[in-house]
Order: structure tokens, then sequence, then C-alpha cells
């Protein structure tokens, strides 16, 4: 049994695993329909739980497919109708009772605490769906997308990332430093990642670039990535964060410093971060990349139960 939490703690040869058998699912599929299952059927008699604190389509979605494709059952439950620390249960009778129940345990939350509690009292996996700090499902699943396209190892490329600090960007600046790639990022000088993820990454011997000015960060790029300025629940001015990031739009203006075979990733939602003729035009693989979200996490759980091939 393995956890599947934060990139960081995961071992670039654990990761290339996951990546390599998504690959081979992905072909094994392609004259498969939605629903139908794998033909090795590896989760068969298991039983999937999730739980969303917080919004989601793709990540929901994708997992409850990938869920089906393996030959599992899965269920998602309310924060609201579980008893979570409240009504005289502890957090950590609930993991207990998760544990009876089920054989794995898929969380979105907005707390690292609370799914590192879970962890310390699961005796099933747990898969962290996104929390404040973390997003790893999306990133492992954004190089799979980033290599199958570019059609060479992620460690020879140029990566760029334009936008906010946020949990997306701290799990690409761990693969930054397990798969050994070079990431630019572009973002105003307040909202630069926290010195907690530059310190790791000093601590591995890596090193990421930071620029101001976002000219410089896209410069010679194969891959721009970003995500949402203002996140739903971000607690913040928002009229000065969008007004902060005015002149960090991914645009065609911006694209122009990037390599002409350059292409553009976004995790969605999008808002203003990224103009229509990019998001919606040639250099965009969005729907691609939300569509392999299904066959990577598919090998994320395999991961967790020890059967990856």
């Amino acid at each position: 049994m393995k956890h599947f939490i934060n990139l960081k703690d995961i071992s670039a040869s654990d990761l290339r695993k996951i990546l390599k058998d998504a690959k081979k699912r992905k072909k094994n599929r392609k004259k498969f329909n939605t629903m139908k299952v794998d033909k090795d059927n590896p989760l068969n008699g298991k039983l999937i739980i999730q739980m969303f604190e917080k919004a989601s389509s793709r990540t929901r979605l994708s997992f409850y497919i990938a869920v089906k494709q393996l030959g599992g059952e899965t269920i998602t439950i309310k924060a609201n109708e579980l008893h979570l620390g409240k009504g005289g249960e502890s957090l950590a009778d609930t993991a207990k009772i998760l544990s009876t129940y089920g054989d794995a345990f898929l969380l979105r939350t907005d707390s690292d605490k609370k799914i590192d509690d879970f962890r310390k009292n699961l005796t099933i996996p747990i898969v962290n769906l996104l929390s404040p700090s973390s997003h790893p499902c999306q990133v492992l699943s954004d190089i799979f997308t980033i290599e199958e396209i570019k059609k060479k190892p992620v460690s020879k490329l140029n990566i760029c990332w334009i936008g906010d600090s946020n949990n997306v960007l701290n799990s690409l600046i761990a693969t930054s430093v397990k798969f050994r790639f070079n990431l630019n990022i572009g973002c105003p000088r307040n909202y630069r990642p926290q010195k907690f993820v530059l310190s790791w990454v000093k601590k591995n011997k890596r090193k990421i670039n930071i620029f101001d000015d976002p000219k410089k960060a896209v410069k010679n790029a194969d891959v721009l990535l970003s995500d949402k300025v203002v996140s739903l629940n971000d607690k913040v001015n928002k009229k000065k964060k969008i007004k902060d990031f005015k002149n960090y739009q991914i645009n065609l203006n911006l694209m122009k410093y990037a390599k002409k075979d350059a292409i553009f990733l976004h995790c969605l939602p999008r808002g203003n971060e990224v103009s229509d003729d990019i998001f919606l035009g040639k250099y965009s693989r969005v729907w691609q990349q939300a569509l392999n979200r299904v066959d990577v996490q598919k090998s994320i759980l395999l991961y967790c139960f020890g059967k990856l091939r």
C-alpha cells in the first residue's frame, strides 16, 4: 500500500513507472468505448471512496471513469455527510470507518493538515485530489501530455509557467526536480513561490528560474502552462491581484517569444490569464490534457495498490 499525496515525496523512478504504465494502458484502449473495463480488470472487487470539500469537474469525472475502467466501484460522499471530527466522532475514527468499508480514499480539501491526519489514521491508500499546497494528479498528467505531444523526455524540454505561485506550480516545481527539466517562472515579485518550496529545490541541488518580465520567462519555451489567477476560494483582494497580473496574460504577443512549435496547457477553469486566440487556437492542447487525466490516474491508483505492470 502506498499513498499519493505530494510528488516531492515519490521517487523519480516510481513516477516514471506510473507514466510508462499509463502510456501502455492508453494504447491498449484505442478500440474500447468509455466504460469498457480493461482486459486485466485490476481493481475488480475494490471500492474507491471519493470526497470533495471543494468544487471539482475534471478530477471528479476523470477519477470516476478511471476506477470504472479498472473494474472497480466508486462512491462519492459529501463532507457534510460525515462527522469529520464533529458530533463526537474524531477524524481518526472516521478514518477507521473509511478503511473498514473502502479500499482507497480520494480527497480534495482546503487543508493540508487534514490530508496528513487521514494519512496517519487510514489503513488504506489516500490520494490527494488537490490541497492548498499540492495538485499532484494534475501535474503528473501534464507531464504525460507534454511527452506524448513532444515525443521526447521532459528533461530535454524548456517548460515555462506564467501566473500565480499556487498548488499546481508547487507540484510542477517538484516534477522539475524529479525529472530534471528546465523550468522558468514568470510572475510579479510579490507572488513568487514560497520560501519552503525554494528551499526544498536548493536542498535537492536544483535550480528554477524566476522572472518579473514574462517575455524573459517565455523565451525559447517548448511548453507554456498557466492557471486561473484568482481561484474560487482565494482569500485576497481580487481586484488588486488581477491588476498585479495584467501584464502577464498569455496572448499571441507573448507567445512570439516561445519556440515556433510551442504548446499551451491549462488545468482549467480559465480566466483572463489567457486570451481566447491562445486558449482556442493552434497552440492549445487543453482538451487532450484534460482527457489524459483518466489514463494517468488509473496508473496512480495501481501504484497505490502495488499493481503497476
